[in-house]
C-alpha cells in the first residue's frame, strides 16, 4: 500500500507542478480565461483582480505539486489540494453542461482542452487526492522538503515576473514568430463549419407565421409584416477553426489596411498594444525603435484598440486600430513589436527588449 501512495503522489504532485508551470508561462492566459468565465456569470467587477489570481494560482499549483512528492505538511496539502479540485471539477463540469466555455484552460494555450477531456482529468485527480486524502502515512515536516517547497515558489513567483515583462518563454500562440498570419487565418484540413438555418418569422391578418429560407409561403407578398429571424444550427460541424478566426487591422475612419500590409514585400514594424495604459513605461523604447525604423526606411505603424488616445499621445506616427481581444492574444506584453516581411512574423519582442529587433 505504502509504495501505491508514493505513486499517487508522484503523480498527482508531477501533473500539478506541470500544470502549473504550463501556465506561469502565461500567466496572463489564465487570466483572461478568468474573465471569460466572470464574463459569463455576469461578475465583470472582478476582472482587475484575474491577474493576481492568476499568479497565486499558478505558484500554489507547483508548491502544492513539490510539497505532494516530497511529503511536506502532509495533511494540509491535501486539504488543500482536495479543495482546489472540486473547484477545478466545478468549473469544468459547468464549462461541459453550459456549452458557454469552448476550452477550460486547464494546461493554457499549449494544450489545449475539450470540457469534456478537462472533467474527466479533474475526476480521476479527485479520485487519486481522495486516496492520499484518507491515507494515514504521516507526512514529512523536516526542512529539506520546506527548503524545496520554497524554492518551487520562488522560482514560480521569479519566472511569473521574467514572461509579464518579457514574453512567455515557449510561445504557444498562433502569433509566434515564424508564422504566417494569413496562412494561420485560413481553416484546417477536414474543417466542417456549422451548417446554418435562418428561420423567419411573419405576420399576416393578426396571426404569425414561421419559415425557413427554402420554404416561404407561395403567397408570399407585401402583405406578411416582418417581425424577426432565428439562426439555427441545421448541422453541426466537427468543431476544427483556424488558429486565427478573426484578423483585420484598419485605419481609424475604418478602412481595411490587413491585405495592403500582407502584401507589401519590404519589412515593416507593427506595434501592438491594447491600450495606452503605462505609456510612460515604454515611450522611450517606441521613439528609440522608431527612430532607427526611420533611418532604415522601414514602416513602423502603432496599432491598438484605442486609436483616439493614440493619436493625441503620438500625433507623429501611424495609426492603425485592431480589436481589443486579437491584441490581448497577439501581444501578451504591451507594447508587443513585431518585425513583419508581409504575413510573416519576422521577430516578435517586448518593448524591454527591442535592443533584439534588429
Amino acid at each position: 500500500m505504502k509504495r501505491v501512495l508514493t505513486i499517487i503522489r508522484w503523480l498527482v504532485g508531477l501533473l500539478f507542478i506541470f500544470s502549473g508551470l504550463v501556465k506561469a508561462n502565461d500567466p496572463l492566459g489564465l487570466s483572461y480565461k478568468m474573465q471569460e468565465f466572470f464574463e459569463v456569470w455576469g461578475w465583470n467587477g472582478f476582472h482587475d483582480y484575474t491577474l493576481s489570481l492568476s499568479l497565486i494560482m499558478n505558484t500554489f499549483e507547483i508548491g502544492a505539486g513539490v510539497a505532494v512528492i516530497v511529503g511536506w505538511q502532509q495533511k494540509l496539502v491535501n486539504w488543500l489540494l482536495l479543495l482546489l479540485i472540486i473547484f477545478f471539477s466545478f468549473l469544468t463540469g459547468y464549462a461541459l453542461l453550459s456549452g458557454k466555455i469552448k476550452t477550460c484552460g486547464c494546461f493554457g494555450d499549449c494544450i489545449p482542452l475539450t470540457p469534456a477531456q478537462s472533467f474527466g482529468k479533474d475526476l480521476v485527480l479527485l479520485l487519486l487526492i481522495l486516496v492520499l486524502f484518507f491515507s494515514t502515512v504521516a507526512g514529512g515536516r523536516n526542512k529539506v522538503a520546506g527548503f524545496a517547497v520554497f524554492v518551487a515558489v520562488l522560482f514560480t513567483s521569479a519566472l511569473q515576473w521574467y514572461v509579464l515583462k518579457h514574453l512567455p518563454l515557449v510561445d504557444c500562440l498562433p502569433y509566434k514568430a515564424g508564422n504566417n498570419i494569413a496562412e494561420q487565418m485560413k481553416q484546417p484540413a477536414g474543417a466542417v463549419p456549422d451548417s446554418m438555418s435562418i428561420v423567419f418569422t411573419y405576420r399576416k391578418n393578426g396571426k404569425e407565421r414561421t419559415f425557413d429560407q427554402d420554404h416561404f409561403p407561395p403567397d408570399f407578398d407585401s402583405t406578411y409584416q416582418y417581425v424577426g429571424r432565428q439562426d439555427k444550427i441545421a448541422r453541426k460541424g466537427n468543431g476544427l477553426q483556424p488558429a486565427i478566426p478573426e484578423f483585420a487591422i484598419q485605419t481609424i475612419t475604418g478602412m481595411d489596411t490587413t491585405s495592403a500590409l500582407f502584401a507589401s514585400s519590404g519589412n515593416y514594424l507593427l506595434v501592438m498594444t491594447k491600450d495606452m495604459n503605462g505609456v510612460d513605461q515604454w515611450k522611450a523604447a517606441l521613439e528609440t525603435v522608431a527612430g532607427k525604423a526611420l533611418q532604415q526606411k522601414i514602416p513602423l505603424f502603432l496599432v491598438t484598440a484605442e486609436p483616439e488616445k493614440a493619436t493625441v499621445l503620438f500625433p507623429q506616427y501611424h495609426i492603425l486600430k485592431c480589436d481589443a481581444i486579437v491584441l490581448k492574444t497577439a501581444a501578451r506584453v504591451r507594447p508587443t513589436f513585431f518585425l513583419m516581411k508581409g504575413a510573416t512574423i519576422v521577430k516578435k519582442l517586448a518593448y524591454s527588449d527591442v535592443g533584439k529587433i534588429w
